[in-house]
């Protein structure tokens, strides 16, 4: 699947929104990435799980990990088609951390899965979990990076497709400078 055929996915099941957005990162943008709507199609999910899961089968991973919510759903289908575990991260006390009762052996090779990365701070964050938990992490993916550049991270990156859609501190917003009002559509409280 390549980064056309995701897009064009995206818009078939009004998951690609315009407007004036406030994302999970507290930044604003014009445009957001709904992956609900996308992913609730579990045809779509499994074709966009397995062109991940094609994209990172070299790394030989032994887990999937994803952060909740946004990248449960992505980061089982991975995990699927690799044959592998999935597990996830969520906030607690506004920390992500392993769900509990899950595990991670140590040296365990571990493949960070995301939905859409604006920052990669979720990613990143994500990473260090696996790591506190004494795994290795030998790479990250997602659906789409939607950054005006790629995002860079310490381990092997790769996604699905690349739209660059600019993201702006509230203060320099365009959006917020015409007096739009902002949507908050995110999966997790903004950091602002």
């Amino acid at each position: 699947m390549d980064s056309t055929a995701v897009l064009d996915l995206f818009r078939r099941c009004a998951g690609l929104l315009e407007g004036h957005f406030q994302l999970s990162s507290g930044l604003h943008s014009a445009g957001y990435l709904q992956c609900a709507r996308v992913l609730q199609h579990p045809a779509h999910a499994a074709a966009l799980g397995q062109a991940l899961a094609a994209q990172a089968a070299g790394l030989e991973p032994g887990v999937v990990l994803s952060p909740a919510l946004g990248g449960v759903v992505i980061g089982h289908e991975v995990a699927r088609a690799l044959g592998v575990r999935a597990l996830f991260a969520e906030r607690r006390d506004g920390r992500l951390t392993l769900r509990r009762g899950f595990w991670i052996a140590p040296g365990e090779r571990v493949l960070v899965v995301e939905d859409v990365v604006t920052t990669g701070g979720s990613t990143r964050e994500t990473i260090d979990v696996a790591v506190a938990a004494g795994g290795t992490v030998v790479g990250a993916g997602a659906i789409i990076d939607r950054g005006e550049e790629p995002v860079r991270f310490d381990v092997p990156f790769d996604a699905l497709a690349q739209i660059p859609l600019p993201a702006y501190e509230s203060g320099v917003c365009p959006m917020c400078a015409r007096g739009e009002p902002v949507s908050k559509p995110g999966s997790r409280p903004s950091s602002s």
